[in-house]
């Protein structure tokens, strides 16, 4: 497509957790060896009054403060699973705080970690066909705020956090291919399961999520979407030259390596201190390794989105942003 990711700004809640925090209520948990297979060391929560729209307008407002005009501002795409409310759309409620122009077409994606990704082709794809000249994507979500504080699984990974990308055409081809899919027989393996319509007289609302069974699905599908990635686009593994995996674990990430046998040097890494963050992870994970100067422009990069659903979405993109 001939669409740019012109700039990319993201918000993490000040508050953090260590695993000081987490033995202090758990003292039987082992936090060296927690520590050692999730590679996470801190991890951000949002405040009690904090939503995913909120963090989201922190991050949009970065944009607008410093590198966009919100009149030129065509469509609000806005990744979450943790809404604001059931109805009305959190894209409206963002809308209307950002400032953006009432002729700003706004609309949620219920997706998790592979949502960037999504949330990529269909901006892109409006920008493509003309209907749009620019828009934003932000991803965002709250965690943290379904889970048990003796999740021994999902509290030492997950962390709150917004991101918020600009996207712009170009007279380049730039973003693409694509590729992505969904497997809806792995659903209950990561999922709040007292909310929403099947149990909707619930005020347990729990995450759960099937470890095992989630890493498997990742160690099957992720090299088959690389792989698949690749032949879309005649490259070889050798002419990528970053490679962006949703931010997972140190467990999922060096696997991934190892089963693709890719340079650890290719791979940028940045969950010890922000934690996994779910669709915000790797608009993150870009903007870092801009920082790092780890990206640059002209660079060849593929991202890799999988997770909850299952679902999963990888795509190449060609860099060239502003920032």
């Amino acid at each position: 497509m001939k669409v740019a990711i012109n700039a990319i700004e993201y918000y993490l809640p000040s508050k953090t957790e260590d695993g000081i925090c987490l033995n202090e209520e758990n003292p039987d948990w082992r936090i060296d060896d927690i520590e050692a297979k999730t590679g996470i060391q801190t991890r951000h929560i949002s405040a009690d009054d904090e939503t995913a729209t909120d963090m989201a307008v922190l991050a949009a407002q970065k944009l607008l403060n410093s590198k966009v005009n919100p009149d030129e501002i065509d469509f609000l795409i806005f990744v979450t699973q943790s809404p604001d409310y059931l109805l009305p759309t959190s894209a409206c409620l963002l809308q209307d705080r950002l400032g953006l122009k009432k002729s700003c077409m706004a609309f949620d994606v219920n997706l998790g970690c592979s949502g960037f990704i999504y949330g990529l082709a269909m901006g892109g794809a409006l920008i493509e066909a003309g209907i749009a000249k620019a828009g934003m994507l932000i991803c965002s979500d709250t965690y943290t705020k379904y889970i048990d504080k003796h999740d021994r699984t999902c509290r030492p990974l997950f962390s709150d956090g917004a991101a918020a990308a600009h996207l712009v055409s170009s007279n380049q081809d730039l973003l693409g291919p694509f590729e992505m899919g969904t497997d809806g027989a792995g659903y209950e393996n990561l999922i709040v399961p007292l909310a929403g319509a099947r149990n909707i007289d619930s005020n347990e609302r729990k995450l759960f999520m099937a470890g095992s069974n989630v890493f498997m699905f990742t160690m099957d599908m992720v090299p088959k979407c690389v792989d698949a990635l690749l032949a879309k686009s005649n490259l070889k593994y050798d002419d990528i030259d970053l490679y962006v995996f949703h931010q997972a674990s140190k467990l999922v990430i060096d696997n991934i390596i190892r089963r693709l046998d890719l340079p650890e040097e290719k791979v940028f890494i940045n969950y010890k201190h922000i934690g996994n963050t779910v669709s915000a992870t790797i608009p993150i994970a870009l903007h870092d390794a801009v920082k790092e100067k780890r990206l640059k422009n002209g660079d060849t990069i593929m991202l890799v989105g999988f997770g909850v659903g299952y679902s999963w979405g990888g795509c190449i993109v060609n860099w060239n942003a502003e920032t």
